[in-house]
């Protein structure tokens, strides 16, 4: 496995694991201040929206999808 891509994972894994301990402070933390929910999901659902949809462009587009079939 190339370095690059051991490292891209790496911190994907990071980043992965820092994203899911502060969703469960923040899931911790709504319990007792209901406000900081209804704030959180006015910043983090149009965020997730613009991942999922660069995700679907990805899978979806058939002009990134050329290379894949390319032989190194």
């Amino acid at each position: 496995m190339p370095l690059d891509k051991f490292v891209l994972i790496l911190v994907l894994v990071i980043v992965g694991a820092g994203i899911t301990v502060w969703l469960g402070a923040l899931l911790t933390a709504s319990a007792y201040a209901p406000g900081i929910a209804a704030g959180s999901a006015m910043v983090i659902l149009p965020l997730a929206y613009v991942v999922v949809r660069i995700a679907a462009d990805r899978v979806r587009n058939r002009e990134d999808q050329r290379y894949d079939r390319i032989e190194k």
